[in-house]
């Protein structure tokens, strides 16, 4: 979400009025103990959802209705259900049916992975299965199996994870759920002062202390990249406009890379001398090239609150 972005109901929310129950989400993760689970879990929570783990079912009515009524600020909440959850998988029925009379939106993600996969999964890890129960660890996959079988057959998404890594899941997920390319990666650019030090936080950092510096103008020098007369004055000089074409072709030619590895968040840092003016101009300018592409776009200002 952009800084310039309003989240979803944002205004509403601000004040305490009820979010429209449509404008909510439900997305249940489910599947067999082993699949992948926790790692889908922390997938879909980088992706903004509000995870809540081993919920019983029937607890999802009042917490949509808190959420959904009360001017919270969540508006995707994901909800991890297995069978530590079995004596109350009878109440699913019933909240299938509250969520629909709500109108909200709702999806089953369900994760699976053939039985000597899972197997060799709990033997690795060396703990027993949660319907194992002094038994054979294939008696309680195979209970298992028979328990969930119904909410497979009307899940929405069904991901086998035998052959897959953790990142190879990450991204089935962001597929699922996102889409694909480069829109799946979330980017942040901030602008910072060289002489302040260089950021260890970022996977980019640019030096735009080439260009004229509006510091030595006096009308100036007490503005900042923020003031319309600051950017005009850094954006108008010779080489602004090269730099960030091609900047900005690299750094989209690197994105698409990353959404392909499950990298989806990257941080842009752009320097210049003490991180007021030229910086802090340009990274409005490189955000607002990235946005034009569809992406998903913040900007901060590291040094803004310093003095010359």
């Amino acid at each position: 979400m952009t800084t310039n972005d309003v989240e979803p109901n944002a205004a509403a929310t601000q004040t305490g009025t009820p979010q429209p129950a449509n404008e909510f989400e439900v997305l249940l993760i489910t599947g067999m103990s082993g699949a992948g689970r926790s790692r889908a879990a922390d997938s879909v929570e980088d992706m903004g959802w509000y995870v809540v783990d081993n919920l019983p079912p029937i607890l999802l009515v009042p917490l949509v209705d808190m959420m959904t009524s009360s001017g919270s600020k969540v508006h995707k909440l994901a909800a991890v259900i297995d069978v530590r959850s079995r004596g109350y998988f009878d109440d699913l029925a019933q909240v299938f049916s509250h969520l629909d009379d709500l109108g909200v939106k709702y999806r089953i993600l369900f994760l699976d992975a053939t039985d000597d996969v899972l197997i060799k999964r709990y033997e690795s890890v060396r703990r027993p299965h949660p319907l194992q129960h002094g038994r054979r660890l294939i008696d309680g996959i195979n209970e298992e199996r028979t328990l969930l079988g119904g909410l497979k057959e009307r899940a929405d998404f069904v991901i086998d994870t035998s052959s897959l890594s953790i990142h190879e899941l990450s991204t089935k997920l962001y597929d699922a759920l996102l889409g694909t390319g480069p829109t799946t990666v979330a980017v942040h650019i901030f602008s910072f002062g060289f002489k302040y030090g260089v950021p260890l936080d970022a996977d980019f950092v640019a030096d735009v202390r080439f260009l004229p510096n509006p510091f030595w103008v006096p009308q100036l020098r007490d503005l900042n990249g923020n003031d319309k007369p600051v950017a005009d004055y850094v954006l108008s000089s010779d080489g602004a406009a090269r730099f960030l074409d091609s900047y900005s072709d690299a750094i989209l030619t690197a994105i698409k890379g990353y959404s392909r590895e499950d990298k989806h968040f990257v941080t842009i840092a752009i320097g210049c001398t003490g991180g007021q003016h030229r910086s802090v101009a340009m990274s409005h300018a490189l955000a607002e090239r990235l946005r034009a592409h569809g992406l998903n776009v913040s900007v901060s200002a590291r040094e803004l609150p310093k003095q010359h």
